[in-house]
């Protein structure tokens, strides 16, 4: 497939910058002070939000963002620099008098408990707005899109954005604003405002129902009020809707499991400006910012999409998707199904001609928790193992076959003798190997909590199976 995008393209993006902060934990029990459940934390992890989540997800579609902004003179705002700096964000912040807006969630497996916000609203003010509308020149003209991320938290004031918004007609660029208030006077002019249902509710007046009809009424209304180009509606379940001049796009969502939607409408607008600024047809990057949407809502907390998964999610499913190397980054992989809660059972094998007791060794394996993970010896490895003329099947015909069975979920060919660094990474909940071993004797059950031993189906084996082939 080709690159979805041309080239890597400097995307100016002003608005109020967030610190995420998650405690992630489990709850055994209910408080005796009050009936609200104790959360016991076991992690805490600080990520970038608002419009510096905005700019992460550009950086990780290997794109370039400018990012302008405010934040205060604390540590919550040396933190949100440093994460910045670590994500190679460039970044032109103005240090307030102020909290660094921090947004702290309580999460319980895969359940936000409550969310607490430290934050001062705030009117800029004239000489603050004097020292943004100068870092905006200096990056403007090399800038090819330009975002407006709006929280409604100062930095987007009626001076900022109309000033944008002058500048971007001016010199005939795209303006993408993401919206806030149940005013849109000052993104009048705008090339395109990204309203979810409840945003364009707000400003239509009305409370309007997630019917298409409903949403086409209103959008028509809303886009001839402020004299927008075009109108990006989001609608949860329902997907998009995508206003272009008199035509109407009726887009239909791509999750396939929703865990959190913090932080998606970031993701839309970040997967939006990188498409359009690599000259991307309008039609083509709403489509991918949907796909975007629906990836980035199946994780917990504010993530960025990655240009590996959007790439990944042009293809159809292929069984060979679940196929990875041991030298890939399954790090993504296995945090994913952590963060998620999914219980992870391991086993490994050489599977050189599958058999009955192969299937059924690997079915009962998979009962044992919700996720099957197969470690697969690489063909060197098997080599090494059961002399020269093994394997019969090569590691990528295994592995295939492998990953055709419904009820494996991943392979990952390792390329040691044993999985013992392989289960090292992935710390399973279950180790599972076959019933001629002992406990003691299996590698790296060190790093499950659990191992356990399945019995082999009796008369079935590959040594067995390639005997009677060598007879006939």
């Amino acid at each position: 497939m080709k690159e979805l995008f041309i080239e890597a393209k400097k995307i100016l993006v002003v608005g109020d910058v967030m610190l995420d902060i998650y405690h992630t934990g489990n709850v055994d029990r209910i408080s005796p002070e009050a009936p609200v459940p104790i959360v016991l934390v076991n992690t805490t992890v600080k990520k970038l939000g608002g419009a510096a989540n905005v700019a992460n997800n550009i950086v990780k579609l290997n794109s370039v963002p400018e990012l302008i902004g405010y934040k205060g003179d604390d540590n919550n705002g040396k933190f949100l620099e440093k994460l910045l700096s670590d994500n190679h964000i460039n970044h032109k912040l103005v240090d307030m008098n102020h909290p660094t807006i921090s947004k702290i969630r309580i999460v319980a497996g895969v359940q936000q408990i409550v969310r607490v916000d430290f934050e001062e609203r705030c009117d800029i003010g004239v000489l603050i707005e004097d020292i943004l509308l100068a870092r905006i020149e200096e990056q403007y003209n090399d800038s090819e899109i330009i975002v407006i991320s709006d929280y409604g938290k100062g930095v987007v004031s009626e001076r900022v954005c109309r000033h944008l918004i002058a500048l971007a007609k001016e010199q005939n660029k795209i303006l993408i604003v993401d919206p806030k208030g149940s005013s849109w006077n000052k993104y009048s002019g705008a090339t395109i405002v990204t309203p979810n249902l409840k945003e364009l509710s707000d400003v239509y007046g009305f409370k309007i129902e997630n019917v298409d009809s409903e949403v086409e009424k209103a959008g028509v209304e809303i886009i001839k009020r402020y004299k927008l180009t075009n109108l990006l509606v989001t609608r949860s379940e329902k997907g998009m809707t995508f206003f272009e001049g008199d035509k109407i796009y009726h887009i239909g969502t791509v999750a396939t499991e929703v865990f959190d939607v913090s932080g998606a409408g970031d993701t839309v607008v970040a997967t939006l400006a990188t498409a359009l600024a690599s000259s991307m047809s309008w039609i083509d990057a709403i489509k991918l910012a949907n796909k975007a949407a629906g990836i980035v809502v199946s994780k917990i907390g504010t993530v960025p999409i990655t240009y590996n998964e959007l790439e990944s999610s042009f293809y159809e499913y292929r069984e060979e998707d679940k196929i990875y190397f041991q030298e890939d980054d399954i790090d993504a992989l296995i945090s994913g199904l952590k963060e998620r809660n999914k219980k992870i059972v391991f086993t490994n094998g050489c599977f050189d001609i599958i058999h009955k007791g192969h299937i059924k060794y690997l079915q009962k394996a998979k009962a044992k928790g919700d996720v099957l993970i197969v470690g697969l010896n690489s063909d060197l490895s098997v080599k090494r193992l059961k002399g020269e003329s093994r394997p019969i099947k090569d590691e990528k015909e295994r592995a295939l076959i492998l990953s055709v069975m419904e009820f494996i979920d991943y392979v990952i060919i390792f390329s040691e003798d044993t999985p013992y660094n392989l289960i090292k990474k992935i710390q399973p909940d279950i180790l599972a190997k076959g019933g001629d071993y002992n406990i003691e004797d299996i590698v790296g059950r060190e790093f499950a909590c659990q191992t356990v031993l399945i019995p082999f189906v009796d008369g079935y084996s590959t040594t067995s199976t390639i005997e009677k082939m060598n007879r006939k």
